[in-house]
């Protein structure tokens, strides 16, 4: 039984207790319908995305690793290219340029952002760069206008994984509509979570945008239009749909609530810098809100910490336990042999800490307590 001295990591038991009739009676209605993938209610779940980011183009599909593959093949990603990539972030971002034919290199990040350092990026285009694929981690948007910009000015491809940034936006544009495309996750644990997995690509480029569609597909939409390249088959369960489409209502919601728990966390964890810190920053091009997938700390007794939280009931994630330059498959290329300090430095210092909507204070409050009962700090 979980008691506010058992903190998981991620739980989501009292919004489904909640909501337990509502989804009771999709599961239904999908059950009895017929269609099971890719039908009415995916397509209702676009248009709600659209409406809410404001993209002009939305195509669902089964997961945001599958929404960057196809992202990146539709933009005609491929053999011979490079596409810089974070040294910090999900495997998925490289692996997408792998799964498209490409090669990743990868560039170091922010210390106060952990998004792709402008300076890195520059030092690591090379002449067979094609792309930049910035990603927005935790809590912000990386520094769009000046990737942007950069991007631009070597006739590159800009691309978002803005998996975790459903609700960001920055100079008054969504996360993932600052390049050619961008990708939202519906993991369960994400600000918008489905029930399984699920992904989504926005755009506001109609050609990537269809050629999505197609290589969506396990067949290609139109006989009379063959396929120039192998499919993925990354149908969206009409059912995890309309489960977004119901959580969708109460995003805004959710994000407050989560903003709410944050600046708990600040609070009370600012006695203890600099032995923790929370890395926030400030873009002075475009201004951008925080919204808080997670909530990130850095300390250099990391591992120590987390085994600690762990014996007392609290659970935690290691975001990332190494640099994607350090991974067996990608070590041995070109790209990885440039210096990522940072990243290499976040690698060995982050870790997460509970927040969701169904945390309660005390929850947060017990979390504190033992930060400051691990760092011998007086509370």
């Amino acid at each position: 039984m979980l008691t506010d001295r058992t903190v998981p990591f991620f739980s989501g038991a009292v919004s489904l207790h909640r909501d337990r009739d509502i989804l009771a009676s999709l599961v239904r209605d999908i059950a009895t319908s017929g269609r099971f993938v890719n039908a009415a209610t995916v397509a209702e779940l676009e248009q709600a995305v659209m409406a809410y980011t404001g993209a002009r183009h939305a195509v669902a599909c089964n997961s945001a690793s599958d929404a960057l593959i196809l992202m990146l093949t539709a933009a005609g990603i491929g053999p011979g290219d490079e596409v810089i990539v974070p040294a910090y972030t999900f495997f998925a971002t490289a692996s997408s340029v792998v799964h498209a034919g490409a090669e990743p290199v990868f560039a170091d990040v922010l210390p106060d952002s952990y998004a792709l350092d402008p300076e890195s990026v520059r030092n690591a285009i090379g002449p067979r760069t094609k792309a930049i694929v910035a990603v927005h981690l935790f809590h912000q948007t990386a520094d769009l206008h000046a990737l942007r910009t950069l991007a631009d000015e070597h006739g590159l491809d800009f691309f978002e994984d803005s998996a975790e940034a459903i609700g960001m936006r920055a100079g008054g544009r969504h996360a993932g509509l600052w390049g050619r495309a961008g990708v939202l996750s519906f993991f369960p644990t994400k600000t918008l979570g489905a029930l399984g997995d699920g992904g989504m690509l926005i755009t506001d480029d109609e050609q990537l945008a269809r050629q999505a569609l197609r290589l969506r597909q396990d067949v290609p939409l139109d006989a009379a239009e063959p396929s120039a390249v192998a499919c993925l088959d990354s149908g969206c369960d009409e059912l995890q749909a309309a489960v977004l489409l119901t959580r969708l209502r109460t995003l805004d919601t959710d994000i407050a609530r989560r903003a709410e728990l944050a600046e708990r966390y600040t609070a009370r964890l600012a006695p203890l810098a600099p032995l923790v810190t929370t890395p926030v920053r400030a873009h002075a091009h475009e201004p951008s809100n925080l919204v808080w997938y997670v909530y990130l700390i850095e300390t250099e007794r990391r591992d120590e910490l987390a085994r600690f939280l762990a014996d007392n009931g609290v659970g935690t994630e290691i975001y990332y336990p190494r640099t994607l330059a350090e991974q067996p498959c990608f070590r041995s290329l070109p790209g990885a042999r440039l210096p990522v300090p940072v990243a290499d430095a976040a690698a060995r210092r982050a870790i997460a800490l509970p927040l969701y909507p169904d945390l309660t204070e005390a929850q947060v409050d017990r979390v504190c307590d033992l930060l400051h009962e691990f760092h011998g700090e007086a509370r």
